[in-house]
């Protein structure tokens, strides 16, 4: 029967940042990424951090202190990967990358249906182990993503794991829109993403809530349209909305002020 979804979205995922890390020449793996402090080679080796944790190994040492960008116990968790590894040449980062994900997928393919109904807790809070697994699909993209602007190697923008990945950005806009950018009572925003994935939706704040609409307006309050790459990456902060609007890589249509004020709002990630 094959994987389950979930289990071919990370193996996707997995196998991309493989294939990626042998293209790299040695002075990329010290090329700073968009998350703040970290490398490419770092970036790898949180994967290779998180999913040994996932296979119950050893933790990485204690930190007597942590750098600013550090600001929560994930962060934390986090920096120590990062850290035991950053002296290490990045061909020897791949190749634990490579054992620690094929560990990880043997083990996930012996899970059975109780296995991934199992309650568990995630960053976002409780949930079951395979809602986790969903979440490790998105992060390990999204550090690919990292990665793949660092190096100026574009790709890896279709296929299961992307999106699933842009389902879950999309899953947040009600909060985006009420919340973070405040829209009016009445207002809709539409969202048209374009590329190799493309997707169109639209929210509306009615009765003081920010809701999905079933349909997307023909005239909405605003409209925002950006390349899926763009928008994902504006989604988990790593793009700079001031920038994106001036550059043209964001456009908006209609209400110019309501829009601006969703794209400024959009980075919703820890």
């Amino acid at each position: 029967m094959g994987d389950r979804p979930v289990v071919a979205e990370l193996a996707e995922t997995w196998a991309s940042l493989v294939a990626l890390g042998r293209e790299l020449a040695a002075d990329d793996w010290d090329r700073p990424t968009d998350c703040p402090g970290w490398t490419v080679r770092d970036q790898y080796s949180h994967v290779v951090g998180t999913e040994s944790a996932m296979l119950g190994r050893e933790p990485s040492p204690p930190l007597g202190a942590f750098p600013p960008h550090v600001r929560n116990p994930i962060g934390e968790g986090n920096e120590r990967d990062v850290t035991l590894r950053r002296d290490r040449p990045g061909p020897e980062v791949l190749a634990e990358l490579e054992e620690v994900t094929a560990a990880r997928l043997a083990a996930l393919r012996a899970m059975d249906d109780a296995d991934f109904a199992a309650e568990s807790w995630g960053p976002v809070g409780p949930g079951t182990y395979e809602d986790f697994m969903a979440i490790r699909v998105f992060d390990c993209w999204v550090h690919e993503q990292d990665v793949r602007r660092a190096v100026g190697r574009p790709g890896h923008l279709s296929g299961a794991a992307v999106d699933r990945s842009l389902a879950s950005a999309v899953g947040t806009m009600p909060y985006v829109v009420g919340k973070r950018a405040g829209a009016p009572e009445g207002a809709s925003v539409a969202f048209d993403i374009t590329g190799a994935t493309a997707r169109r939706w639209a929210v509306r704040v009615d009765g003081g809530r920010a809701r999905p609409l079933p349909e997307v307006p023909r005239d909405p309050t605003a409209r925002i349209s950006a390349d899926v790459g763009t928008f994902m990456a504006l989604a988990c902060g790593r793009r700079d909305p001031e920038r994106a609007l001036t550059d043209g890589e964001v456009r908006i249509e209609g209400d110019q002020g309501l829009g601006a004020a969703v794209v400024r709002a959009l980075g919703y990630t820890i």
